[in-house]
């Protein structure tokens, strides 16, 4: 009877010492398999970021915010600053005959349809600065679109003259050269006409005689209206 008590006693504490060990294995376990599930990384597995989607930027607009930039840069310097730093804006423009550009003989555009073509013939290039120079505060009186004889091209060709004063040599923005002379000293042109929004004029040897207001000239009352709606519809400057 003692040796079975013994027995007992012993295969009881065997059982306790089992079910502590069976506990703390447990615990083990769960210890080691607690948190998330992750993606072992692997060694120098790098996680690469989304390409971005590169955005194209018409270069039509881009010359168009360029345009609209330059005119509010320059809207407090001299007048002399203006005219060189309009023409030369406009003079990187390529030359390119109406009837490639446009399919037509003759087509006078607004400066946002040439900006957008990056180019444009005589008319489109005096007109352009024309319009430009009229945004940035100089006064139509003092400037005219001017038809010449070119002797060099033995053609019609259109200037932008800037007068100071109403009588004295007025300067010459021109297409074919970069530098802004005076007309006494272009030999190469012969004045024909002239005109602005306020009349037309038509040259003599040493005057103009007026001939009245310019709306006789069908083009450029169209391209006048034409240059205001742009205005309107083109989104307000900064």
């Amino acid at each position: 009877m003692a040796i079975f008590r013994s027995f007992i006693n012993s295969r009881g504490k065997g059982a306790i010492v089992f079910r502590l060990l069976s506990f703390f294995v447990l615990v083990l376990f769960l210890a080691l398999m607690s948190g998330c599930a992750a993606k072992k990384k692997e060694p120098g597995m790098a996680i690469e970021p989304e390409p971005v989607p590169k955005i194209e930027i018409d270069p039509g607009q881009q010359r168009i915010a360029a345009w609209h930039a330059l005119m509010h840069e320059k809207r407090h310097v001299s007048d002399m600053e203006k005219l060189e730093a309009v023409n030369s804006f406009f003079n990187q423009l390529e030359f390119v005959d109406d009837r490639l550009l446009w399919g037509k003989n003759d087509y006078w555009a607004t400066p946002q349809q040439m900006l957008i073509k990056n180019g444009g013939d005589c008319e489109d290039f005096a007109t352009a600065k024309y319009f430009t120079l009229r945004q940035l505060k100089i006064p139509d009186n003092k400037m005219r679109l001017t038809y010449v004889k070119a002797l060099r091209l033995k053609e019609p060709h259109m200037v932008l003259s800037y007068y100071i004063q109403p009588t004295t040599d007025p300067l010459i923005l021109d297409s074919l050269i970069t530098e802004i002379l005076s007309a006494s000293e272009r030999k190469d042109l012969i004045p024909i006409y002239s005109f602005n929004g306020q009349g037309l004029w038509l040259a003599k040897k040493q005057d103009s005689v007026h001939l009245g207001k310019a709306e006789r000239l069908s083009l450029w009352q169209d391209l006048q209206f034409r240059f205001i709606q742009d205005a309107i519809a083109a989104p307000p400057s900064q």
